[in-house]
């Protein structure tokens, strides 16, 4: 029986991708299949505030509860809409404030978590893939200055002042990537990577800011696509003792696990897409992310056969945006002037070093 747009249907498990500024129509019929949970967008996928609108609008009144909508919107590099939004700076940013003054780079940090998730909110966004608390080891070529901080305690207070300003503004955050990804310097989108240092280190070092997130009520994380062989042989997204005996009943996260993109050269050993993401969700992961590639898309729309626990989809539906901002009316307000007033000044300090 096809789906009829606006029916009523639960959310499924896999977050998949669309090719242009609009849906096509094989694109929504993806999006019916009940296995789909929600949209993952890129760049590709913008063109003008007004079309970013039409599309997440589209995209919502497709079903009953509303897909979710997410991005990559971090700041620095990693920021997929520009022209209309305000430029986040790197998170690094924060870090070097935090070394002059604690205290104000914790304000700071809260005012551009309010600002990235207010700007979201308005365009139709329910959530970013943010925030990065990876440390900064110094070696790291995907992770940089997403990176806050190279110790645990400013990465652990600056996130969780990042989270406590898109809260605020009515939106879900999600760590990444557990348990850390900051020591390695290979990119999981291009080759294995594998991370040799011991549970006891990894756990007194990089999980710490996870662990302080999640007891401050943390909505979500990504685990990363790297080996850690003295835990278990397989990459933290599809390994249960990390997702299951670790973060579940050691670290005690009642959130949501959304696993990083199933497309990643680190993931494609482990079978085709519907095997790949069969293996994540049996791991313990409640949402799978497969993008840039749609023949990837039809095949586990096609042969996946997964059955979500009520729970799981519990924890994806907290993931619906909650702010009500309008666009058009959002730079009147004093927060949004206030919060763009200090982005403005971190930006120039950062346009400053990269002169230097």
């Amino acid at each position: 029986m096809k789906k009829v747009a606006g029916e009523a249907m639960s959310l499924g498990s896999v977050m998949i991708d669309i090719e242009g500024t609009c849906l096509q129509p094989i694109e929504k019929e993806r999006l019916m299949s009940p296995l789909v949970a929600g949209v993952i967008l890129f760049s590709r996928n913008f063109e003008t505030i007004e079309q970013l609108q039409r599309l997440t609008t589209q995209i919502h009144n497709l079903r009953h509860p509303r897909l979710l909508i997410a991005v990559d919107h971090e700041g620095g590099r990693v920021q997929r809409f520009r022209e209309g939004f305000t430029h986040i700076p790197p998170m690094r940013l924060l870090g070097t404030l935090y070394e002059q003054d604690p205290s104000n780079s914790y304000q700071v940090a809260e005012k551009i978590g309010w600002l990235l998730a207010a700007e979201l909110l308005s365009v139709g966004v329910d959530f970013s893939f943010a925030p990065v608390v990876d440390l900064d080891y110094g070696g790291s070529t995907v992770i940089g200055d997403r990176a806050f901080h190279r110790h645990s305690a400013a990465v652990g207070n600056l996130s969780f002042h990042l989270m406590l300003g898109m809260r605020k503004a009515g939106m879900a955050s999600v760590a990444k990537h557990f348990p850390g990804h900051g020591f390695i310097e290979a990119d999981t989108h291009i080759e294995m990577v594998v991370d040799e240092r011991p549970f006891m280190e990894v756990q007194q070092h990089d999980m710490k800011p996870f662990l302080h997130l999640i007891e401050n009520g943390l909505d979500a994380v990504m685990p990363a696509h790297v080996i850690y062989p003295k835990v278990d042989s397989l990459p933290a997204g599809f390994s249960e003792v990390w997702l299951q005996a670790i973060l579940r009943k050691q670290c005690h996260f009642e959130g949501a696990i959304i696993s990083d993109d199933m497309s990643m050269k680190a993931a494609q050993a482990y079978g085709t897409p519907s095997e790949r993401v069969l293996k994540a969700l049996q791991a313990g992961c409640d949402l799978v992310l497969v993008c840039n590639d749609p023949l990837a898309s039809d095949e586990v729309l096609a042969k996946l056969v997964w059955h979500a626990c009520t729970l799981s989809h519990a924890r994806l539906i907290r993931l619906h945006g909650h702010g009500k901002f309008n666009y058009a009316t959002l730079r009147f307000d004093p927060q949004w002037q206030a919060a763009v007033s200090v982005v403005n000044e971190l930006n120039q300090v950062n346009d400053q070093q990269e002169l230097i």
